[in-house]
């Protein structure tokens, strides 16, 4: 089955992607993985409304990375919708901050750490680290405020709401238990707080690079959000604590009354068959 599922016609689709981890070296496997990923979207899913790279797109931040980064998207990505970031702790972490920070901001246009925006008349909501940890994320009072203003503003649509951030929250997606050790937000307990007052809300996430075919990819909990590990491109982790080679993503389609949210196997060109949630937007959630 292809992406267009029929029953309606898609209001929005877009595709999520992380962990690129672009290196200086053209022909390096992750550089690689990135161009065959771009040109398996464009087979895909012409018409897209956008990509949403959760982070890491560079493996160390460097300005040379993220030229090569962008000239693999200029190669490959004639075609393709906009493109929206969110920075990972390989862009503008491990000291530096404010000039790593800049390199990151230059390259994407973002416009700052966190951002917000609208496609096709659905929040879009980036959250970014304000600070160059080494692996978590530190999420300010102001931001934190800011993401609980932009949820609220976004109920008055009466349709469901998309954030993202690189780091996983604690005992929710796959790769973000305890003993797994890649959950990453120093303000963990304040996040869930702000969202489990926005339910409409849906969040996805990197870091991990958890396979999506393991437990977890999806956490559905009454209390929060639903929350969505989106694997890597660059490289997969098994739930066995070991390196796979592969590149997965998402793809997400938002009808009137339902979204679908489907894996992808860019290494083989394929949909994962077992990878697939669809459920119905209630009529009146918010």
């Amino acid at each position: 089955m292809g992406y267009e599922e029929g029953k309606g016609k898609a209001r929005l689709r877009f595709q999520v992607i992380t962990d690129t981890h672009v290196r200086m070296d053209p022909g390096h496997t992750h550089n690689v993985n990135l161009a065959r990923a771009l040109e398996d979207m464009k087979r895909e899913a012409p018409g897209s409304d956008g990509i949403m790279h959760v982070g890491d797109m560079t493996d160390h931040g460097l300005a040379e990375e993220y030229e090569e980064f962008r000239k693999i998207w200029r190669e490959h990505g004639e075609g393709l919708p906009a493109a929206y970031f969110a920075s990972g702790n390989h862009d503008v972490g491990g000291g530096g901050w404010p000039s790593r920070l800049g390199v990151y901001l230059n390259a994407t246009e973002m416009g700052g750490p966190y951002h917000a925006h609208m496609v096709q008349g659905y929040s879009f909501i980036f959250l970014g680290t304000e600070q160059g940890l080494d692996l978590f994320s530190f999420l300010s009072e102001t931001q934190l405020s800011w993401l609980d203003g932009k949820l609220e503003e976004s109920k008055s649509l009466n349709r469901p709401a998309f954030v993202f951030l690189h780091q996983p929250l604690k005992d929710t997606v796959a790769g973000s238990y305890e003993s797994q050790k890649w959950y990453g937000v120093t303000q963990d307990e304040e996040l869930k707080e702000v969202l489990s007052r926005h339910r409409h809300a849906i969040l996805f996430t990197g870091h991990t690079h958890w396979e999506l075919e393991a437990p977890h990819t999806l956490y559905d909990d009454e209390q929060l959000p639903r929350m969505f590990n989106a694997a890597s491109v660059a490289y997969l982790w098994t739930d066995e604590d070991e390196h796979k080679d592969g590149s997965q993503g998402l793809f997400v389609e938002v009808y009137e009354n339902r979204i679908v949210v489907r894996g992808r196997d860019f290494a083989a060109g394929k949909w994962l068959e077992k990878v697939r949630y669809e459920w119905e937007i209630p009529s009146h959630r918010l």
